[in-house]
C-alpha cells in the first residue's frame, strides 16, 4: 500500500517545496467521511489552493461552473442558461489577442464527465489519486522531469494555457506541466518563479524511487561543471 504522507515528505524535502503537493481523483461517488466543497470559488484551480491549503474535499460537475475554461478541459457541460460564458470568455480571450479559436480543440480534455472530484494535500488523500499536482521552482521541478525520464515514463512538452489541461494531458501516464497562466496565478497567487508538474498517479511511486539518484547525480555533475568553468573561462 501506498504511503502518500511518506512521498509528501519526500517530494516536499527534495524538491523544497513550499505548498503541498495535491492528489487529484476522478470518482464516480464521493469517498467515505469527505465532505463536499463549501461555498463557491471562482475557478477550477482555486481548488487546488484550497488543497495544498490543507483541506480534503470533494466537487461537484456545478462546483465547476463559474469556471467555463476549466469545465471544457474536465469535460464538464455548462447548463443552458450559463453555456454563453465559455464562448464569452473565448471571444474576449480571442479578441485580445490572448488566443486564436483555432487552438481550442488541441487543448486536452478529460475523456468523460467526473461526477466527483476528490482534491486533498497528498499525504491526507482518501483515494487512490489520478493525478497529483505539483508546484515549484524550475531548478528543483527538473529534478521530477529527469527522474521520470529514469523511471521510463512519458515526459510530455511544456504547456501554457489554460494550465487546468496539465491534469488531463498527465492521465495519459507521466508528467506534464505547465508555466502557469495568468488566470491561473490570480486564482492561486502562486509565484512568479514557480510552475507545475502533474504527475500521473499510476506513474508516481516509479518516478518517487528514482528520485535519489537523480538528486546524487545533479550533485556531482554540479561539481563536475563548476570544476569546468573555473578551469577553461577565460574572462
Amino acid at each position: 500500500m501506498t504511503d502518500y504522507a511518506q512521498i509528501e515528505r519526500r517530494l516536499t524535502d527534495v524538491l523544497q517545496l513550499s505548498r503541498r503537493p495535491v492528489a487529484i481523483a476522478f470518482r464516480e461517488t464521493p469517498p467515505d467521511g469527505v465532505l463536499q466543497l463549501s461555498g463557491s470559488q471562482p475557478s477550477g484551480c482555486s481548488f487546488w489552493r484550497l488543497a495544498a491549503g490543507g483541506q480534503a474535499f470533494y466537487t461537484v460537475p456545478s462546483d465547476h461552473y463559474n469556471c467555463p475554461i476549466g469545465s471544457y478541459t474536465h469535460n464538464i457541460p455548462l447548463p443552458s442558461e450559463r453555456e454563453a460564458e465559455l464562448t464569452g470568455t473565448l471571444g474576449l480571450m480571442v479578441n485580445i489577442g490572448y488566443i486564436k479559436m483555432e487552438e481550442v480543440p488541441g487543448v486536452p480534455r478529460l475523456p468523460k464527465t467526473p461526477p466527483v472530484t476528490v482534491y486533498a494535500p497528498l499525504s491526507q488523500t482518501p483515494v487512490i489519486p489520478d493525478a497529483i499536482l505539483v508546484a515549484g521552482t524550475p531548478a528543483k521541478l527538473m529534478l521530477l522531469h529527469e527522474a521520470a525520464t529514469r523511471a521510463a515514463k512519458q515526459v510530455l512538452p511544456l504547456l501554457g494555457r489554460p494550465t487546468c489541461m496539465a491534469i488531463p494531458a498527465a492521465l495519459s501516464g507521466g508528467v506534464a506541466s505547465s508555466l502557469g497562466c495568468i488566470g491561473n496565478r490570480v486564482y492561486t497567487g502562486i509565484a512568479d518563479d514557480q510552475f507545475y508538474t502533474v504527475v500521473s498517479g499510476t506513474d508516481l511511486n516509479a518516478i518517487v524511487r528514482e528520485l535519489d539518484t537523480i538528486v546524487s547525480a545533479n550533485a556531482q555533475l554540479a561539481e563536475y561543471h563548476q570544476g569546468r568553468r573555473a578551469t577553461l573561462a577565460t574572462a
